[in-house]
């Protein structure tokens, strides 16, 4: 079976390592500043000569609290007015970006993440999505993935109306930890009872998804706690599951210097917790997409994958990998053919660029003939785990194992650890393999040195 998943433990000791997410390559942490506007300018114009259908990516920073685990963009204020200032440079950025498109550009996906979309006041929300609909041709019969993020301390029945009525029918909500102790540890109180309400909600209205996050690794988690967590999420019957790794990285995200070291769980509880989670999904009848996603069988996702479609892009698992990604907002990132461009990640910078009518990217790549045929093989593992290689050489007219000679010795190891199975005509991601597909990935990733490897998480 294409879920299947076979644990072991000395296999994950042996490839627990830090390295990327994958959700580009090549990853953010190549991007330099010689990219910008005009580069950006120029992919728009190719994406518009070849009328590419489009998926959207809005970046609404603000939270009324901060949670001490969180390394997002954001801006921590319980002032609801700092939204509209920010929302008429982000109207402006929509304005200079849909000129340079053409109005029969479908966009088959749009989501809003953050930071807390619904910190926005309907009125703002309205407001917004009329902006979105004026200049891009959005779509209006429902047959669109039209996904916002939720936080359901900051949303009631009436927002989640509001939200359909716009357009929406995908949510995913944040819980992260239903025990209080947890919670307090984070700063996110949240009820099972107000992520039930939201849910009967979207039942309600017809939203064609749910999906719920949860994060192992907090301080105060202990295996008995988290599976109770994960057993009262199963009666919910969420669509789709994010089981996150948290990475304490207090160093380089500040609101977790406030989460005590000492309270974080062991290496070893730590895997117990995913382990027990794998169990318990998986005797649910979730399937394991790959890199802490899980999906009911007939959830896109999962039949996706089944039809060797699916494809990743910075919004995660995707069945629109083939459209060109727009970000806009503060810290947005855009892949429009094979160039890379971001945003500035400092809010007053993104505002007074777009006030003096200038675009905010700052910073991207362009992706040479290598990065490409790497990209195309690291998708492939990472969504599908296997890999034909005549694939590769039809696409690239390549000779795969001539062009990564000097890799093959890590690949037979791997094989030999039983990670993969190697032949003359492809990988395939093993069982046992499948946790640490990341692993895998990172034998392919050229870019990918011991230095910057601490600016990831591990695998597990």
């Amino acid at each position: 079976m294409l879920d299947a998943i076979q644990w072991d433990s000395d296999l994950i000791r042996r490839y627990d390592l830090a390295g990327p997410r994958y959700t580009s390559y090549p990853t953010a942490v190549q991007f330099q500043t010689q990219v910008g506007a005009f580069d950006l300018l120029h992919a728009l114009r190719d994406s518009r000569k070849a009328m590419r259908p489009l998926s959207l990516y809005v970046h609404i920073p603000f939270c009324a609290n901060i949670c001490y685990y969180c390394a997002c963009n954001k801006v921590i204020t319980k002032d609801r007015g700092r939204a509209q200032a920010y929302l008429q440079r982000l109207e402006h950025e929509i304005q200079m970006i849909a000129c340079h498109l053409d109005p029969g550009q479908v966009v088959e996906q749009l989501h809003f993440g953050g930071g807390t979309p619904t910190f926005l006041s309907h009125d703002e929300l309205r407001q917004l999505m009329a902006q979105l609909r004026k200049h891009f041709n959005l779509l209006d019969d429902d047959s669109g993935d039209y996904g916002i993020e939720i936080d359901p301390r900051e949303a009631d029945w009436s927002t989640m109306g509001l939200l359909r009525e716009l357009g929406f029918n995908r949510v995913s909500l944040g819980l992260q930890d239903l025990d209080p102790q947890v919670q307090r540890a984070v700063n996110r109180l949240q009820s099972l009872e107000e992520t039930q309400a939201i849910i009967e909600a979207a039942r309600t209205l017809q939203f064609r998804s749910v999906n719920i996050d949860l994060i192992y690794g907090l301080p105060k988690q202990t295996p008995d706690a988290f599976a109770h967590t994960v057993d009262e999420v199963i009666t919910l019957q969420p669509d789709r599951l994010s089981v996150f790794n948290y990475a304490h990285l207090p160093e380089r995200f500040m609101p977790q210097r406030r989460i005590e070291a000492a309270d974080l769980p062991s290496p070893e509880n730590k895997l117990l917790m995913l382990e027990q989670t794998i169990e318990q999904l998986t005797k649910a009848g979730y399937r394991y997409i790959g890199m802490d996603h899980f999906a009911l069988p007939d959830d896109e996702l999962a039949v996706a994958q089944e039809e060797l479609t699916l494809q990743r892009n910075f919004q995660g698992y995707t069945t629109h990998g083939h459209c060109d990604l727009i970000g806009l907002g503060v810290s947005a990132i855009s892949q429009i053919g094979d160039l890379y461009s971001q945003n500035s990640s400092d809010l007053n910078d993104y505002q007074n660029l777009l006030a003096s009518d200038q675009l905010a990217t700052k910073r991207g790549l362009i992706c040479t003939e290598d990065d490409r045929v790497r990209r195309a093989v690291i998708q492939q593992l990472i969504c599908h785990f296997s890999l034909d290689f005549a694939d590769i050489e039809t696409e690239f007219e390549i000779d795969f194992r001539a062009y990564f000679s000097e890799l093959w010795p890590e690949l037979a190891t791997m094989a030999a650890d039983g990670l993969i199975e190697l032949d003359a005509d492809g990988i395939r991601v093993m069982p046992a393999g499948r946790l640490l597909v990341r692993s895998v990935c990172m034998v392919f990733d050229a870019h990918l040195s011991q230095q910057n490897r601490q600016r990831f998480s591990r695998v597990i």
